[in-house]
């Protein structure tokens, strides 16, 4: 950098010189005008004192040389002027001689030259070509600086050095290059490439380190998952807290109130209650250490958006393996996977779904127009965690939808009513409720009893018919009336159930 600015000074300096210059000579024009009116009392004294003067006035040639002699000689009478008839006239021509060799260096006085500067003065296309030469010199120094940064940056590389930065400390480095980078091209005009092309490879590494470690982490997390509810600790809350604006940045950590909180039993975001589980409260903080790295190097925006992609559709299928394909079984030992761990694992989905637009508009606002195609890859993910949390709704129906086929497959309409069938299935469907009531809101539960109802109806309706029992009044409608009876306000009971439509007319077969 102190290279680039000397040579910048230099330039200044250059055009600064040729400046004065030309000032000066336009001042000895208009003193050589100046000098012209009085010629004939120049002519005689210059006759007197040697034939060397009167040549050069013959050949019409009144040099400022002959002009500053005589200034010279005004300003110094004291001095002995060498006549022809001095005993020495070798001497004298030898002063005269010597004086004619000194007056081709006189100075103006401004200490300029002027003969050096008829012989040196610039025009318009040599002081083009001086620029476009010290140009140059600018951008082969640039270029070594870049260089030499290139090669220090290489051989720490090579040590390990570089991989051992944590995030922050890479951050601060590619700050600091980014700021040369600026710095060198505000100088020169333009920009060299090589530090440039060896930072972005060294921050695609990071990348690259940076998602291996992110991803090995959540790997991690999820195959130690027993997908029971997680405490919110006070922190978290914080966290999302903070992203109710729409901005994602990560808090700053603090201490006293935040400790002395306790934590909570669900995650509140924007006024909803979400049950969770410790893994998505970390992959929470982890999708937000990627947006911010972004803010700090955004030069690995399209990069980062691809890796985050990734991660996201990572816990999207390694969950589905772990809880809807039951690999927590042999992962983690679970006995079975229960309906509680599949409502946790919906409800975990349903929050990762809520900040996918918060995080889609993150990374858009950082993307190049011509870039925009890349924000499909948070479409498809938003579909891929919709179509998960469909199969866990469609599993919870499925367990209730297993259990009415095997218990009404015996049912017998006879007395005592309520039968033990219903009485069985009353408490499966109570047990089912308590299970999912205080992990999925209030309207999904609704939405997911009545489809276990359907179920229900539709079970219910192909035994009667199995046993030829109709709505005509008879003995055996009034027990299935009694049994249908039980079971509706048991279900009508349940928390959040109460305006339930069950439409219970339809288990009989229409008449035709």
């Amino acid at each position: 950098m102190a290279t680039l600015n000397i040579i910048h000074s230099v330039v200044l300096s250059v055009l600064d010189k040729n400046q004065r210059t030309r000032e000066l000579e336009e001042v000895s024009q208009q003193k050589n005008a100046a000098k012209d009116n009085s010629l004939d009392t120049e002519v005689a004294y210059l006759i007197h004192e040697g034939i060397f003067i009167s040549d050069a006035f013959s050949e019409n040639e009144l040099t400022p040389i002959a002009i500053d002699t005589t200034s010279q000689r005004n300003a110094s009478p004291n001095s002995e002027p060498c006549s022809s008839d001095s005993v020495s006239e070798p001497e004298c021509t030898t002063d005269s001689s010597s004086s004619k060799e000194q007056t081709s260096s006189s100075a103006t006085p401004g200490g300029v030259d002027i003969m050096a500067n008829e012989d040196m003065k610039l025009t318009d296309l040599e002081l083009g070509k001086l620029a476009n030469n010290i140009q140059e010199l600018l951008y082969s120094a640039s270029d070594i600086c870049h260089d030499r940064a290139v090669k220090f940056l290489m051989s720490r590389a090579k040590d390990g050095f570089l991989e051992k930065l944590n995030s922050m400390e890479f951050i601060t480095l590619s700050r600091l290059m980014e700021t040369f980078i600026l710095d060198t091209e505000q100088i020169c005009g333009r920009k060299s490439m090589s530090l440039l092309g060896a930072l972005q490879s060294q921050a695609n590494k990071f990348v690259n380190r940076f998602h291996e470690e992110r991803k090995t982490k959540l790997s991690l997390l999820l195959d130690n998952e027993r997908w029971k509810q997680a405490d919110v600790p006070a922190e978290f809350q914080e966290l999302v807290d903070s992203l109710s604006d729409g901005k994602i940045t990560l808090p700053e950590k603090k201490s006293g109130a935040t400790e002395e909180r306790k934590p909570a039993e669900v995650l509140i975001v924007e006024g909803q209650q979400y049950a969770v589980v410790g893994t998505v409260l970390l992959l929470i903080r982890i999708i937000l250490e990627y947006c911010q790295c972004v803010d700090n190097i955004p030069s690995v925006t399209t990069d980062m958006l691809t890796r985050l992609s990734d991660l996201l559709k990572y816990f999207n299928s390694r969950s589905c393996q772990l809880v809807l394909g039951a690999g927590a079984l042999q992962v983690v030992g679970l006995k079975t996977i229960t309906t509680k761990n599949l409502a946790l694992s919906s409800r975990c989905l349903q929050l990762i779904v809520h900040y996918l637009p918060v995080i889609r508009a993150h990374f858009a606002a950082r993307l190049q127009p011509k870039q925009y195609s890349m924000l499909r890859h948070f479409d498809h993910i938003t579909k891929d965690y919709h179509d998960h949390i469909a199969e866990i709704s469609a599993k919870l129906v499925a367990i209730m939808d297993s259990l009415f086929d095997k218990l009404l497959s015996k049912y017998e309409v006879k007395a005592p009513v309520p039968s033990a069938c219903f009485r069985n299935i009353c408490k499966q469907m109570t047990k089912m409720h308590e299970a999912i009531i205080d992990l999925l809101p209030e309207e999904q539960t609704q939405m997911l009893f009545l489809r276990i109802n359907a179920s229900y109806k539709l079970h219910l309706k192909k035994q009667l018919s199995h046993l030829n029992v109709i709505n005509d009044g008879g003995p055996q409608n009034g027990l299935v009336t009694a049994d249908v009876a039980f079971y509706t306000g048991n279900l009508q009971a349940l928390k959040g159930l109460k305006d339930l439509d069950l439409n219970m007319a339809e288990i009989w077969e229409q008449k035709r």
